[in-house]
């Protein structure tokens, strides 16, 4: 009677171990698929956003031969300057594109920035000893957020004889993606942004090298 009694025990053990390893293995199995759904399923979204990035740098190109960086009007060094029309406190016009072979400095600026304020000084004296190798500066006031009589008075306070525009409706900002006063785009006499300067004030020292190098380019 023990042994049959220890019989049965043994054999409902023995079933439920079976039972229990089956139950394991499913479960092992279960997790192993998942772990390779889960694999495949970031190889096939890693192998699509690859396709359609090739397919996207495919078809936004340009075609060969159609255009350089330097054709594209981008408020970046290395790109064509924006070109834009603006007047003066005289009724003067200027229009960038115009002045191509010269070199040119085009400065935002506004009379109650103080940075604005202490950099113009220097680029008169940089201006009217480089102006009769063909360095310009124009000086575009960002009349849309200054007060027009201020911008007056300081320039004629500081005697500024380079052109002072006026960026009346703030377009000329706009294109150039202006957010800070003073910026300064030191632009080649090919109408290519040489360099960016924002913020200041710039010494007269590093107004005279950018001068300099813009010219140097001059053919």
């Amino acid at each position: 009677m023990k042994m049959k009694i220890c019989s049965s025990i043994a054999f409902k053990l023995s079933r439920s171990d079976k039972l229990g390893y089956i139950y394991l293995s499913i479960r092992t199995f279960n997790i192993t698929n998942m772990k390779n759904i889960k694999l495949s399923y970031f190889i096939a979204l890693s192998i699509s956003i690859l396709i359609l990035g090739s397919a996207w740098i495919w078809l936004s190109r340009s075609p060969a031969g159609s255009t350089t960086q330097g054709e594209i009007r981008a408020p970046q060094k290395g790109f064509s300057a924006p070109d834009f029309t603006l007047e003066t406190f005289g009724n003067e016009t200027y229009t960038l594109s115009d002045l191509r072979g010269n070199a040119v400095l085009v400065n935002f600026w506004a009379s109650w920035c103080p940075p604005c304020r202490s950099e113009m000084p220097a680029m008169q004296r940089v201006y009217e000893d480089f102006q009769d190798q063909g360095f310009i500066v124009l000086a575009v006031n960002s009349t849309h957020q200054d007060n027009l009589g201020d911008a007056i008075t300081f320039a004629q306070v500081h005697k500024l004889d380079f052109p002072i525009l006026l960026d009346q409706d703030g377009s000329a900002g706009r294109s150039y993606d202006v957010r800070s006063l003073p910026t300064s785009y030191f632009i080649n006499p090919e109408g290519i942004i040489q360099d960016v300067v924002v913020g200041g004030p710039m010494s007269e020292a590093l107004l005279r090298i950018r001068a300099e190098q813009l010219l140097e380019t001059n053919p």
